[in-house]
């Protein structure tokens, strides 16, 4: 082996790139939830975002064991009614808050927002403004529909009633 090879193989493993990580829950796929980055970061980021864009947020909490977060999930990467609203009107945030395997998982975070998991369980959505200040929080089986089609309906519904005032025209 040549000496550029070497040093190649040194720099690779000394760099700071990221290291995959085991899926929490093998079964379920990849993790859809970032167990490494505390959600204030993660809100953090979407609010510098949202003030530029004014936009608003809306915090996804869930787990990557849960069939439900992964349905909305991919709902929201896919179904284009809701990509086109998250695109013109919301910055979404997915934080995890999976208590089954970490008690303390993103609890400050949690009990800022009033604790909703413990009200209404996982998943569940909280809407802030573009300064961060809370203006609702939602459960989700509420929106949850027999059919994806039906599901994007509710969804579409409720960040309607959620997205920012529209701006007048001059």
């Amino acid at each position: 082996m040549t000496k550029h090879y070497w040093t190649f193989l040194l720099l690779l493993l000394s760099s700071n790139l990221p290291v995959y990580a085991e899926p929490e829950y093998r079964a379920m796929g990849p993790d859809i939830f970032d167990r490494q980055v505390p959600g204030e970061v993660l809100i953090d980021q979407a609010l510098v975002k949202a003030k530029k864009e004014d936009k608003r947020v809306l915090v996804f909490f869930g787990g990557n064991w849960c069939p439900w977060c992964r349905r909305l999930h991919r709902l929201f990467e896919e179904a284009p009614a809701l990509v086109a609203r998250l695109r013109k009107e919301f910055v979404l945030v997915q934080v995890d808050a999976n208590f089954r395997r970490d008690k303390n998982r993103n609890a400050t975070l949690l009990k800022r927002y009033g604790d909703p998991i413990k009200q209404y369980g996982l998943p569940v959505f909280v809407v802030l403004d573009r300064d961060g200040a809370q203006l609702t929080t939602q459960e989700t089986n509420s929106l949850a529909a027999p059919t994806d089609e039906e599901t994007v309906k509710q969804i579409d519904k409720f960040m309607e009633r959620w997205a920012p005032p529209a701006k007048p025209r001059l």
